[in-house]
């Protein structure tokens, strides 16, 4: 398709918002067009009111649902998009007086997730949670259920109709909930085996469009799809990370966040989200460039506290640094690394961090391996680091420091405990 084609195809919106001073509205109608863009509109306009609350038949007052529907005729827009959650009456009113399709702020971010979600796992938990928000907003439909029945062979028009819809949507609920739910205890039996062999495990967390993917892909080559828009990736990605101590954990990658994530969501990508509270050391990426840096900081960690993640490691990783050389110069505060995931800027101070905030499950020993037990020095170097190498009379005598659970398994080929200088 043609770029012509594209802009052609193109839905012009018109976001609008009420500011009742219970959040930054300002700073919520701008990622609202960050994620209208990201789901392929074309913002036209912004419209924010002054209330104490919104109107609870049409969202916003009736004045300004005038000028809202004078814009629209004016503007050829197709889509309207409220900052907030909508009741089916509020959606109803602004579309039955303005002729345009209205959705809401969640309704946008399920969109969105649809549209990027590539495993079985992240199609089942985006499907589920449009049938969850869906499912009491189907008696506001009965009208236009009823158009589209009616006639020979059909289960005939209105409310019938609209409890057959429901009951349909109700068992699917349950059907994709089953499915979920094994999903989930495959994913729990893999974390068992982790740790059951032993595993570390480093999830990256963050806000959307900080810059997860990019450091995932210059910490392990994963190949990750790397664009300028929100929530650019959506299932998560394990990878095989190298510390610097010769080390090997799993390196998790991770849903982004976004201001006000409705819960629904939440809960839905509950699993995906679970790979913090499983991991040994949580990276909480943020874009050091954006102005609002500090606000998604604090929108993570509340969300980590949520999942139960309070007292894991917490590494906070400043990204983007490279756009704002400034920041190098002021101090940080606690485990904080500043770093550049597109220019490399930092990465060796991020390993070193990490390593330093893993558990200690590793020590340095003397090893004497016999010439028929070979594979035990390539076992060595898989689960730590070769210090010591020489080949003698009675066998390969090694100084390596590794994993304790290695060590273990090869004691009787230790000659000497850890101590002193090698």
């Amino acid at each position: 398709m043609e770029e012509t084609d594209l802009k052609e195809n193109t839905e012009k919106a018109l976001l609008i918002s009420v500011d009742t001073g219970d959040f930054d509205a300002e700073a919520s109608v701008l990622e609202l067009e960050q994620l209208a863009e990201s789901a392929g509109a074309q913002v036209v306009s912004t419209m924010v009111q002054k209330r104490p609350s919104p109107s609870v038949s049409s969202f916003v007052g009736e004045g300004r649902l005038k000028e809202i529907c004078e814009f629209c005729d004016n503007n050829d827009v197709d889509l309207i998009i409220a900052d907030s959650e909508l009741t089916p009456v509020q959606v109803k009113n602004i579309e039955d007086s303005s002729g345009v399709r209205t959705i809401d702020r969640t309704t946008l971010i399920l969109d969105i997730f649809a549209k990027r979600a590539r495993s079985a796992e992240g199609k089942i938990q985006v499907e589920l949670a449009q049938l969850k928000y869906s499912l009491p907003r189907l008696a506001g439909m009965g009208k236009s259920l009823s158009r589209l029945g009616g006639g020979i062979g059909t289960r005939g028009p209105g409310e019938s109709k609209l409890e057959t819809d429901r009951r349909h949507v109700r068992r699917r609920i349950e059907y994709l909930k089953e499915s979920l739910d094994k999903i989930e205890k495959r994913r729990r039996a893999m974390h068992k085996r982790r740790e059951k062999n032993r595993v570390s495990a480093v999830a990256i967390v963050g806000y959307t469009n900080a810059g997860k993917s990019t450091l995932m892909n210059r910490l392990t080559n994963a190949g990750v799809l790397e664009e300028d828009k929100l929530f650019a990736t959506l299932d998560p990605t394990a990878r095989r990370l190298a510390l610097p101590d010769g080390r090997r954990v799993m390196l998790v990658d991770t849903v982004g966040l976004v201001r006000r994530l409705p819960h629904k969501l939440v809960e839905a990508f509950r699993s995906t989200l679970d790979e913090a509270l499983w991991a040994d050391v949580i990276l909480n990426v943020c874009d050091a460039s954006s102005d609002e840096c500090a606000e998604h900081v604090k929108v993570t960690n509340e969300l980590l506290s949520s999942l139960g993640c309070d007292g894991k490691p917490v590494i906070n990783v400043l990204n983007k640094c490279d756009l704002v050389p400034e920041l190098l110069d002021f101090p940080v505060i606690g485990k904080t690394v500043r770093i550049s995931a597109a220019t490399g800027f930092g990465i060796d101070e991020l390993l070193n961090a990490i390593a330093d905030s893993l558990p200690k499950t590793r020590r340095r020993a003397k090893i004497l391996i016999p010439y028929t037990d070979g594979n035990i020095l390539n076992g060595l170097r898989e689960n730590g680091i070769v210090e010591k190498e020489e080949y003698t009379d009675e066998g390969i005598f090694v100084v390596a420091e590794a994993d304790a659970s290695y060590l273990d398994k090869i004691e009787k080929f230790i000659c000497e405990s850890p101590t002193g200088d090698y």
